[in-house]
């Protein structure tokens, strides 16, 4: 009988142990998948060898007190169950003066002289609050609900962190939009002879180096020209074409008649008044003009206006024309054989003239890949569940980058690539294909028309990726501050804004008058 007791208890422990082993595999195996989704452009802030994680007691005395005011409110749960008023009274007590001795301090010398006192009365009160209170069941439950409810507040707190990155995001600063209004005003008061910009007759010459920039950004605009003209070996041969829309082509106007780009010429014209682009004729225009897209961005309770995800692609920014106009190039600029197309949170920083000496090869479009390993590939802008596209699109193709890209506008019209588009936008009118924005439009457009560029010609991330290399940046030709962290606004990396800054003149009379500063 005894022999048979100790054969069980041996065979219970076995398949407890069994248990504990297929347990942790799965909890490896679950570590391991969520790792894959781990975005590599912020492993950087949380690597080991980083100086902040060379010691692995660094602020030990303040993770401690954490983890007894943990372990304090479980006891304390407990005592309130089990009517232990004088061992609550005492955990109460000395929970709130360790959290008064915590306070706002973020490492170990930011604490309290006291701690330490704090820290030595705290455990002789749990150590017999364990002696009286303690039950395993309690203490995993309470344990448990405890991380539920830390699980649930992160969880909260990112979302909320999310809409709020995205809408700051969207906003224009209003020392920008003074600047506007300033500058708008001054150019109304101009008489209609000193509107004009000169050098008119270079807008249509072939021969020279062109640019497109769309804006409704006088900021930032004014640094894409400066920049590029600085850099220039001979500005006088660069011509840049600004296009923006009613709201700001006074202000733009404004600015670059009273601060000229050297010998370079400059040219201002308003979206608006592009009679041809109409919703009869752009997709876009008529679907965003449609009741379905108006009650997609304006209506609050609107199935798809919850979530992270979706609030990107609610940015007032894919309402406006001037954000699809990339698609009609050759419309708007007809003379032209060859274009340089510049976004506006982009900052030159070398001579860009050999780009209109790059062969591509008869292809379209000439930009930088953005693909490394399985980032930024086609599947990661469309839906490949849907027919039309895994019919003609491979998942694993590279993407690229909009930004700083050369146009060929001649092969641009043999391979009609605004017919390209039309016709994929009209098949995504209920977004069925790609969700909005000009990216996922545009790979499938120029699909095995755009040539790969040298990465130096364009590196990005400027405005989300804390960990790009600085002699990368350097190096550059043209760096890119693509995602929220706009170098305009106060939610900027400071790391990068200097880049950005250094071509802003703040002692200019209209930038103090609307207290812009570095």
């Amino acid at each position: 009988m005894q022999q048979l007791r100790e054969k069980r208890r041996e065979k219970r422990a076995a398949d407890l142990v069994r248990q504990e082993d297929e347990a942790i595999i799965k909890l490896e195996n679950a570590a391991i998948e969520r790792s894959k989704s781990v975005d590599s452009a912020i492993l950087g802030k949380y690597n080991i060898w980083r100086k902040e994680n060379e010691n692995d007691n660094s602020d030990s005395t303040m993770r401690l007190m954490r983890d007894q005011m943990i372990m304090a409110r479980v006891y304390i749960t407990i005592a309130k169950m089990t009517n232990k008023f004088d061992l609550l009274q005492k955990l109460q007590t000395r929970l709130k003066e360790s959290q008064r001795t915590l306070g706002e301090a973020t490492s170990d010398s930011d604490l309290h002289h006291s701690a330490p006192e704090k820290i030595k009365a705290m455990g002789q009160v749990l150590s017999k609050a364990k002696e009286h209170l303690y039950d395993c069941k309690l203490v995993t439950g309470k344990l448990r609900a405890m991380l539920q409810t830390a699980d649930e507040q992160v969880r909260s707190l990112k979302k909320q962190s999310t809409f709020l990155s995205q809408l700051a995001a969207k906003t224009i600063p209003n020392a920008i939009h003074c600047l506007s209004m300033r500058l708008t005003i001054e150019y109304y008061l101009l008489p209609p002879e000193k509107r004009k910009f000169p050098r008119s007759e270079n807008l249509g010459n072939p021969n020279l180096y062109h640019y497109a920039l769309f804006s409704d950004n006088v900021l930032a605009a004014s640094v894409v020209v400066n920049s590029t003209v600085v850099n220039a070996k001979d500005p006088s041969k660069h011509v840049f074409h600004l296009v923006t829309d009613k709201l700001n082509f006074g202000a733009m106007n404004m600015w670059f008649l009273s601060n000229p780009p050297g010998k370079a010429t400059i040219h201002v014209e308003n979206v608006d008044e592009f009679k041809w682009l109409n919703s009869s004729y752009c997709p876009v225009l008529r679907q965003l003009e449609s009741a379905a897209m108006k009650e997609y961005y304006f209506k609050a309770n609107h199935p798809t206006s919850t979530g992270s995800s979706n609030l990107k692609y609610r940015n007032p920014k894919y309402l406006s024309m001037l954000n699809h106009l990339r698609f009609y190039l050759p419309e708007v600029y007809p003379k032209l054989d060859k274009i340089l197309f510049l976004d506006d949170d982009i900052v030159v920083q070398k001579d860009l003239t050999r780009l209109w000496l790059v062969d591509l090869h008869g292809k379209v479009n000439g930009a930088v890949e953005t693909c490394g390993e399985s980032f930024h590939r086609f599947d990661k802008y469309l839906n490949f569940s849907n027919p039309h596209i895994a019919r003609n699109f491979d998942p694993n193709a590279c993407g690229w980058a909009y930004g700083m890209n050369v146009f060929d506008l001649k092969e641009w019209k043999k391979k009609d690539i605004t017919g390209i588009y039309h016709k994929w936008q009209n098949m995504n009118e209920d977004r069925i294909l790609w969700k909005l924005g000009t990216l996922p439009p545009g790979l499938i457009t120029f699909y095995n028309l755009t040539y790969p560029l040298e990465k130096s010609w364009h590196v990005l991330g400027l405005g989300y990726n804390p960990s790009i290399d600085r002699s990368e940046i350097e190096n550059a030709a043209v760096i890119h501050y693509n995602g929220n962290m706009k170098p305009w606004l106060e939610l900027s990396m400071t790391k990068y804004r200097s880049y950005w800054t250094r071509y802003i003149k703040y002692d200019h009379p209209y930038l103090r008058t609307c207290k812009l500063r570095e």
